[in-house]
């Protein structure tokens, strides 16, 4: 899918879902009553150069999940909001706690409940498994699917159509 036509040097922060995102959307129960996910760690290592640039990420999540919280605390995300079912007003809340707009917002979604975020949004992804009404709306579907670099994706096309890409790669390319 092209890249649509915006300013990508607009986006200050990266909010997105967590389950079909950051994760294939499988959830494993245990007997305990516990439960695990996968996390895809090209996409931690994304959020990390994201907040590296001086670029802010929040989560935001249909579900409770002590797997998400821990998860965030592995890549310092601060922000996580669990438990959503209406995400919308969530995300407003949190955009005039910190001064931001929606045009300064990327959001990455994959199911219904993100429909109203990506609609609204500077940049509003789906995932390439994201549900078909989701893609529709969309301004870019990734080519990867959640939970298998779907966000590194996003942040890589933000990160170098906004010109900060080059700077993060001085330290590995020393």
């Amino acid at each position: 899918m092209p890249l649509p036509d915006i300013d990508f040097h607009k986006i200050r922060w990266l909010v997105s879902d967590v389950d079909g995102v950051l994760t294939n959307g499988t959830v494993v129960l245990h007997p305990d009553g516990s439960e695990s996910k996968q996390f895809n760690l090209q996409d931690g290592h994304g959020i990390k150069l994201f907040k590296r640039a001086g670029l802010g990420v929040a989560l935001l999540s249909g579900r409770e999940s002590a797997a998400t919280q821990r998860r965030a605390d592995q890549l310092q995300i601060e922000h996580v909001f669990e438990g959503c079912t209406a995400k919308l007003p969530v995300l407003e809340e949190f955009m005039h706690s910190q001064g931001l707009t929606f045009d300064e917002i990327a959001y990455i979604g994959d199911d219904l409940l993100d429909l109203p975020l990506v609609k609204r949004v500077g940049f509003g992804v789906a995932v390439a498994n994201a549900v078909n009404e989701l893609k529709h709306h969309a301004d870019y579907v990734t080519e990867k699917a959640g939970g298998e670099g779907a966000v590194r994706e996003v942040i890589e096309i933000i990160l170098k159509r906004s010109d900060r890409w080059k700077a993060l790669m001085e330290r590995y390319l020393a």
